[in-house]
C-alpha cells in the first residue's frame, strides 16, 4: 500500500492504557504472542511497541512518522518533534504522572541545595541535570537501569529522580519526596518530514481527533429523565451541561425528556437529587466518544 502510517506505540507502563485508548477511540486491535506488531483494523497504520523512553529518538530520525510517549522522555530526549495533542492519562487513572526528588526518610536534605556534591540516580539524567541547573546545584548525576527507589533506600546514592503516578512505591522503600520536579502526561507527536506529507498529516489529525474524543467521554456520562413542565426549571438548575440540556415534548402532555451530559464524577450525587426534584425515568448510559 502506497500510504502507510507508522506509528510507535509505548511498551510497558503505557501499553494497556494506550491500547485501551484507541480501542475506546474506535480501532480494533490485536497482538501476536511475544511479537511486537501491533495489527490494527485500519490497513493504513503500521504499529510497533517501542519502550517509551526510546520514542521521541525513533520519532525524530524519521523511523517512526508518530508516536505516544510522555513529556518527561520528550525533554530527557532533547528530541526536536513536534505535538499534536496532549493526552492526559496513565497507567491506572486520567491524571499526570510526577517526576519527583526522594531521599530517605531519614536523611538530612530536605531541599534541593542540599545536593550539593550528592549523588542522584535516575533515568531521567539529561532532564535532573536541567533541574540541577536551574537551581545552580552540582552533584554526580547516575544513570540507574531500574529499581531505582533500593538504591536510595540501601544508600547506595544520596537520592533518586523518579516517575510516580501515587507516590505508593517511593514510600513503600522507606523514601519521601522533598520536591516536584514537573508533571507529565503522554503526548501524541510527529515528525517535521512526515507532517509536511499532507496523507500523513490529515491522516494523524484524524487519530487525534478520536483519541481525544474517546478521553473526553471517558470522564464523562449520559443522563436522560422525564419530567414535568413545572419540575424542569429546578431540575434545570441541578444540571450541569457542555451547552444546555436537551429538552423535548413527550406525546403526554406537560412531560418533557431531558438529556444531558455530566462529569462522571458527579452522577451518585445528582442522580438522587433530580429524582427528589420530580424527574423519573433516570437513564445513566456511557458515551464512546466527545468531540469538543
Amino acid at each position: 500500500m502506497k500510504n502507510k502510517l507508522k506509528l510507535a506505540i509505548p511498551k510497558g507502563s503505557l501499553q494497556e492504557s494506550t491500547i485501551n485508548l484507541f480501542v475506546n477511540a474506535g480501532f480494533e486491535i490485536s497482538t501476536i504472542s511475544r511479537s511486537y506488531y501491533l495489527s490494527f483494523d485500519d490497513p493504513e497504520i503500521e504499529a510497533v511497541l517501542i519502550r517509551a523512553q526510546e520514542i521521541p529518538r525513533y520519532v525524530e530520525l524519521g523511523v517512526f512518522d508518530a508516536g505516544i510517549s510522555g513529556k518527561d522522555w520528550i525533554l530527557e530526549n532533547r528530541a526536536k518533534v513536534m505535538e499534536i495533542c496532549e493526552l492526559c492519562y496513565a497507567k491506572h487513572g486520567l491524571k499526570p504522572v510526577k517526576i519527583v526528588l526522594a531521599v530517605p526518610e531519614k536523611s538530612k536534605i530536605t531541599s534541593v541545595k542540599d545536593l550539593e556534591g550528592k549523588i542522584i540516580a535516575t533515568e531521567l539524567v539529561n532532564l535532573t541535570k536541567d533541574y540541577l541547573k536551574k537551581y545552580k546545584v552540582t552533584c554526580n548525576v547516575e544513570f540507574s537501569w531500574g529499581a531505582t527507589e533500593i538504591k536510595a533506600s540501601c544508600n547506595l546514592v544520596d537520592a533518586i529522580v523518579e516517575i510516580t503516578e501515587t507516590g505508593t512505591t517511593i514510600a513503600s522503600h522507606g523514601l519521601k519526596i522533598i520536591d516536584v520536579i514537573m508533571e507529565s502526561t503522554p503526548r501524541f507527536f510527529v515528525n517535521r518530514k512526515a507532517w509536511n506529507d499532507s496523507w500523513k498529516k490529515e491522516k494523524m489529525q484524524k487519530i487525534a481527533l478520536l483519541l481525544e474524543g474517546a478521553l473526553n467521554a471517558s470522564k464523562k456520562v449520559g443522563l436522560k429523565m422525564n419530567a414535568q413542565e413545572k419540575d424542569i426549571p429546578e431540575i434545570l438548575k441541578k444540571l450541569p451541561a457542555i451547552k444546555k440540556p436537551t429538552i423535548s415534548p413527550l406525546s403526554a402532555k406537560g412531560w418533557y425528556a431531558l438529556e444531558t451530559i455530566i462529569d462522571r464524577k458527579e452522577a451518585k450525587e445528582i442522580i438522587p437529587e433530580l429524582k427528589k426534584l420530580g424527574a423519573s425515568g433516570i437513564v445513566e448510559y456511557n458515551i464512546n466518544k466527545l468531540v469538543y
